[in-house]
C-alpha cells in the first residue's frame, strides 16, 4: 500500500483528499489512498509517521508551512530560499521538504493576466505568503504586503485605510484564510468601494469556490479567481515529487 495525506489543522476546507481520491481511480493506482492528518500541533507528527509506515510523503497546510521547516533532514534549495515548505517526501526515513505553491500559482496567475506591469497587495504574511511573494518577484511584479501589523515592511489594514493603495494596486491577492469553509462570512478589512473593472482579485482560498471577498469585488466589475487551479497545480507537482 502506498499512502499520502495531508497534515494541517483544520482540514474540513480541503479538497486534496478528494482531488487524489479522483486522481487515482481516474488513473488506475490501486493501493494507493491519501489521507487528512487533521493535528493540534506538530508534536504529533512522530506518532503519525511511526502509525503509517506506509506513508511515502504529505503535504503540508496552515498552519504550519513554516513550521515545519525546523523538523525537516533537508530541504529543497527554491523551499529554504521561500521559507515555506507546503510538500514533504519520506526518503529512507527522512523528511525532506518542497515547496509546489508557487509552482501552482506562477502557472495559474500568468495564463490569467494580461501582463505583468501591475501594482499588487498581497493580503497576509504567513506561508503561503511568501510563495506568492517568490513568484512576483520572479515575474518582476512590484507589490505590498498588508499585515495585522505594520513590522517587517509590511503595511497595517489601519494603514492601508489612509492610502490609494487599494485604487491605484490592480492585483490583489488575498492569502489568508479570511472567508474559507465554514467561516465563509469573512473577508479583509480594505475598502471595496476603491475596487472597479480594471482590478483583478486572486482569493488562494478555493472553498468555497467564490468566497465573500471575491463577490464584494466582483459586485464592483472586478476580474476574479479562486485557488482551485493553484492547488490542482501544486498537487500534481507534488505527486511527480513524491514519484520520482
Amino acid at each position: 500500500m502506498k499512502k499520502f495525506g495531508l497534515i494541517g489543522f483544520p482540514l474540513g476546507h480541503s479538497f486534496s483528499k478528494n482531488f487524489f481520491k479522483e486522481k487515482f481511480i481516474k488513473e488506475r493506482y490501486s493501493e494507493t489512498t491519501y489521507e487528512n492528518y487533521e493535528i493540534n500541533s506538530l508534536g504529533e507528527l512522530p506518532d503519525i509517521l511511526t502509525n503509517n509506515p506506509d506513508l511515502i510523503g504529505f503535504n503540508v497546510t496552515i498552519p504550519y508551512k513554516e513550521k515545519i521547516i525546523s523538523l525537516l533532514d533537508d530541504i529543497d534549495t527554491t523551499a529554504k530560499k521561500i521559507g515555506s515548505v507546503n510538500t514533504v517526501k519520506i526518503s529512507d526515513g527522512k523528511l525532506i521538504g518542497y515547496n509546489t505553491d508557487y509552482l501552482g500559482f506562477r502557472e495559474s496567475i500568468i495564463s490569467w493576466l494580461p501582463n505583468t506591469n501591475i501594482s499588487t497587495l498581497v493580503l497576509g504574511s504567513g506561508g503561503s505568503s511568501k510563495a506568492i511573494k517568490y513568484v512576483l518577484d520572479d515575474l518582476g511584479i512590484s507589490y505590498k504586503v498588508i499585515s495585522r501589523d505594520s513590522r517587517d515592511m509590511k503595511i497595517s489594514y489601519k494603514e492601508l485605510k489612509n492610502l490609494s493603495m487599494v485604487s491605484t494596486s490592480k492585483l490583489i491577492i488575498n492569502t489568508t484564510p479570511l472567508g474559507m469553509f465554514p467561516n465563509v462570512d469573512g473577508f479583509p478589512d480594505i475598502d471595496y468601494n476603491l475596487i472597479n473593472n480594471k482590478h483583478f482579485i486572486f482569493d488562494l482560498v478555493y472553498n468555497p469556490i467564490k468566497t465573500k471577498f471575491l463577490s464584494l469585488c466582483e459586485e464592483r466589475g472586478a476580474n476574479i479567481k479562486n485557488g482551485y487551479e493553484m492547488l490542482v497545480g501544486q498537487a500534481e507537482e507534488a505527486w511527480k515529487i513524491w514519484n520520482k
